[in-house]
């Protein structure tokens, strides 16, 4: 290894520091800081290799296969799922060994400048030369440890380093962004055309949003954790006076934090005690933590003797007054993860109140987290990066080639959220084989990409859930849904809260254009598409079944340049949940719904600006429906229709039109036949399936209707 970088194994965890080989610049007046120079060397840490196919038909698969291997053969230091202690005492550890690592860098009582370190306990690296730089800052423990957890799944698309704050440092805060500024800067330099990704938890959030401040000419990514932009409002206020008479004890380090990690609040501190009142509040906390974790409490004592508590509380008081008078100059792409149950900040209202500040931000809540977001076991911070759909490698983000697709757990989150939809609406999946043979299931749907499944739009896309979750349940099949571009926008009205659609970014939705359409199946990839759109999905009284697909015969042609399989398919069932009472028409004449409709509807794209009538017409509003007891959604794949070898031949207009309309015929006859033999279900009522599932189990198959 160079000799400027020095490797720490500890009990399976290591670090590769990036340790100055020249003095700095005379900037920084409190320490010594490492020289740019060695904040590029984050190659060496991860070292370059074949990046792992997002876009191959098997990604899931591959996926799956390297999840059940990590659970198989844990790597050291990894995580059981369910047991948050596990990731407050892996913290702990680490943090223990890395405080011992600063002796190397001591200088009389200092323990060394504040330094950029890279985590190599996350295995074996798998990152692309094109990974987007990933930079976490700590918050007020400064180990830079909080994403001990996320580590291993960071590596694997990100170049991950990590800023770390000795205990015994007096950098000032205008003096760390100083220090991040020149990181990223001389990273920006290195790849201009590479966003860079800053992390910031608590303090590391005033710190990144003070660079970005700074610096609006870079492609900075802020994802941000329970910022402390909120300090002024915070319970830590009553203990800054305390602290300066308080003796440095384990006890004392910062009640509040230790109460944040064991779950046992401290209410006297909390509501602002006196003095006086302070022992009995200790004892009860000796008794009730300390017995639990004394080791624990060693290190943090450790991290935040009574002097750096002290200096760092006193710091996020200043960042936080820094970084509001500058929110104005933020043009990063931002995320605000907000706890729910933060003792230390008030940070639900806080990211609420950054977002309607910053340019471009959306905010994510959980409501069942604490302080220590990242620490918590029902946190995932690579799936919120999935879910608000911020993991690019360029400066414009690839919906294709930047995918990523979900991780065994997240498919199984998903499952798990929308099971009701398959358990109460029990679909009936019917496929067509090559000789026109109806039968139940999948067997008909073809396995290799590319496909191109065209189907029919049911009210409010109620068929999309069980259609993607059992195609991926049951035949392995991950589809791709061409969306409507308000799926992927930030929504100035709260009433539809930016989560909305996290599920369908997660599963691969991209936005209906040509581009996207194109590099899908150039990937060989399973593709939905529904040429009818919102007008067909928000159809008006008396529009059920009926087709609304434009003159455009364009995906046929797409389709034949690539040899892809079409699959026509129709979707039977939406009254079976409720009537339509209140449409399009009758919203239109009511004031205050015909201004919601219109603001709505001028906030999302119109995708079909440029055609004509009833087609063209996508304005986005919310039928009113009744509901009733539920019924049973049906699902026809008609027989597959190749377009391989035809390519020259659908060139032609005319001929690649007869296709288009071919597709659509097969479409409605899908519809027509699931129409008819419904009526003949005999148990289209949930009760009679009901009664069925208690006789013969709930987990047995419903019948439905002779086939043909």
């Amino acid at each position: 290894m160079a000799s400027n970088a020095l490797s720490l194994f500890s009990s399976g965890c290591g670090w590769l520091w990036h340790e100055p080989t020249s003095p700095p610049p005379s900037l920084f007046t409190s320490s010594k800081l490492p020289s740019l120079a060695t904040t590029r060397r984050l190659a060496p840490v991860f070292t370059t290799s074949t990046a792992t196919s997002v876009l191959s038909d098997n990604a899931y698969t591959k996926a799956k296969k390297e999840e059940v291997e990590a659970k198989e053969q844990p790597i050291n230091g990894a995580l059981e799922d369910g047991d948050d202690q596990v990731s407050f005492n892996q913290f702990f550890q680490q943090s223990k060994d890395l405080l011992r690592s600063d002796d190397q860098f001591s200088s009389g009582t200092a323990s060394g400048p504040p330094r950029w370190f890279s985590p190599v306990d996350c295995g074996a690296p798998t990152t692309s030369h094109d990974s987007p730089l990933l930079f976490f800052l700590p918050g007020i423990d400064g180990t830079g440890l909080g994403l001990v957890r996320h580590h291993q799944k960071l590596a694997k698309h990100f170049q991950v380093s990590c800023l770390h704050i000795p205990p015994k440092d007096r950098t000032p805060f205008t003096d760390l962004v100083k220090l991040v500024e020149r990181t990223i800067r001389s990273e920006h330099h290195a790849s201009p055309g590479r966003p860079i990704y800053l992390v910031g938890e608590s303090l590391g959030a005033c710190l990144a949003l003070s660079v970005a401040a700074l610096n609006p000419d870079i492609d900075l990514v802020l994802i941000l954790a329970n910022p402390a932009t909120s300090f002024s409002r915070s319970p830590l206020q009553a203990v800054l006076p305390l602290l300066r008479f308080l003796p440095d004890t384990p006890i004392l380090s910062l009640p509040h934090i230790l109460s944040a990690v064991t779950g046992a609040m401290v209410a006297g501190l909390e509501k602002g005690v006196g003095a006086l009142q302070l022992p009995q509040t200790v004892e009860k906390l000796s008794r009730e933590t300390v017995a639990q974790s004394i080791s624990n409490l060693s290190v943090l004592a450790d991290i935040l003797p009574r002097e750096t508590l002290l200096w760092k509380l006193q710091m996020i008081s200043s960042a936080s007054s820094y970084v509001n008078s500058r929110l104005h100059a933020v043009k990063a792409q931002t995320v605000i993860l907000a706890s729910g149950r933060d003792p230390l900040l008030p940070s639900r209202e806080e990211g609420h109140r950054l977002c309607g500040l910053l340019a471009t931000c959306q905010i994510r809540t959980f409501d069942d987290c604490g302080h220590f977001l990242f620490l918590e076991d029902a946190f995932d911070l690579l799936t919120a990066i999935k879910n608000v759909g911020f993991y690019r490698r360029s400066k414009e983000r690839d919906f294709v080639s930047d995918y990523i697709p979900p991780s065994p757990s997240e498919v199984k989150g998903i499952m798990d959220k929308n099971r009701w939809v398959n358990l109460v609406m029990n679909p009936v999946m019917l496929s067509t084989l090559a000789d026109g043979k109806i039968v139940r299931g999948f067997a008909g749907i073809p396995k290799e990409g590319p496909v191109l499944y065209v189907g029919y739009h049911m009210l409010l896309g109620f068929e999309i859930v069980p259609l993607v979750t059992q195609l991926l349940e049951q035949n392995n099949i991950h589809l791709r849904g061409i969306a409507h571009p308000m799926m992927f926008l930030k929504w100035k009205d709260e009433s539809l809260p930016d989560s909305f659609y996290d599920d369908f970014r997660l599963m691969g939705a991209v936005p209906v254009s040509g581009k996207n359409f194109f590099k899908l199946l150039s990937t060989k990839s399973h593709v939905l598409l529904y040429p009818g759109g919102v007008r067909e999905a928000l159809h008006r009284k008396g529009e059920a079944y009926k087709l609304f697909w434009p003159e455009r015969s364009e995906f046929v042609r797409m389709a034949a340049r690539f040899g892809a399989k079409i699959v026509p398919f129709g979707a039977v069932g939406e009254d079976d949940i409720g009537d339509l009472f209140l449409d399009y028409e009758d919203q239109m004449k009511i004031p205050f719904l015909k201004k919601f409709i219109e603001d709505l509807t001028a906030e999302t794209a119109k995708v079909r600006s440029t055609v004509d009538g009833e087609t063209g017409n996508q304005a986005v509003h919310l039928p009113g429906i009744v509901p009733k007891f539920p019924g049973r959604f049906y699902y026809k794949f008609g027989k597959p229709i190749e377009t391989a070898g035809r390519k020259q031949a659908l060139r032609d207009r005319e001929k690649a039109h007869d296709l288009y309309l071919e597709v659509q015929s097969e479409v409605e006859k899908c519809l027509a036949y699931l129409l008819k033999k419904r009526e003949s279900d005999p148990y289209r009522n949930l009760a009679a399936r009901l009664q069925y599932q208690a006789i013969h189990g709930f987990t047995s198959e419903v019948p439905s209707f002779d086939l043909d």
